[in-house]
């Protein structure tokens, strides 16, 4: 059996997203050429189960592209949580705000735009959770300017970490990208982690 029957497997058996959230996706996929930047069900739900049974309370995402995981995370945190998204595409702003208007969740996401690493060293506070899935140049550096705001036993959850298997024999810039901050978290002995083969590959870090 192949691994897309595996995987669509796994699809049809994870709990469906909310309607809104269908709604970003069916708008994603009309309207960009890279509709495939969205994170999916099944790590969509993954991000919200861990923010639930963690009792996450305020996340930090990077990357927000049109929306689809913000608002699964949103949707998983308590009326009183708070997520700040981070994004430098205009287009995608916009197809991200809409959502977020219409979502009852609205009260709860805040939209940065602007080059992220810039973003990050002017936001208080430390976070519960952190999803990072922004450009894969710059892994290395987000990880090591976000780690330090990551609350003790917080969780930091990184995705497309393997690459469509480019990481193995990494070619490029990103894939060298990639690879080498797959290798910074291996060695650092300030967090453990586990790397999932879910999807393009979605990396988990506990803060010790």
């Amino acid at each position: 059996m192949d691994l897309e029957t595996v995987a669509k497997y796994a699809f049809d058996h994870t709990t469906n997203d909310s309607v809104i959230v269908r709604e970003v996706i069916s708008r994603t996929e009309q309207e960009l050429e890279y509709s495939n930047m969205l994170s999916g069900k099944t790590v969509g739900r993954l991000l919200a189960m861990l923010i639930k049974v963690s009792g996450a309370r305020r996340v930090l995402e990077v990357g927000t592209f049109t929306g689809y995981s913000a608002l699964t995370m949103a949707e998983a945190l308590p009326e009183d949580g708070e997520l700040i998204t981070c994004e430098y595409n205009e287009r995608y702003e916009e197809i991200a705000q809409t959502y977020f208007n219409k979502s009852v969740h609205s009260q709860k996401i805040s939209l940065k735009m602007g080059k992220a690493l810039e973003t990050i060293p002017t936001l208080k506070g430390k976070f519960d959770f952190v999803f990072l899935d922004a450009d894969k140049i710059n892994y290395p550096e987000y990880y090591r300017m976000i780690l330090p705001r990551l609350k003790e036993r917080g969780i930091m959850a990184i995705d497309n970490v393997l690459w469509s298997g480019e990481v193995l024999d990494p070619q490029d810039e990103k894939a060298r990208a990639i690879d080498k901050l797959n290798k910074t978290i291996a060695e650092d002995e300030r967090v453990e982690q586990v790397m999932l083969t879910v999807r393009d590959g979605l990396t988990l870090v506990r803060k010790k």
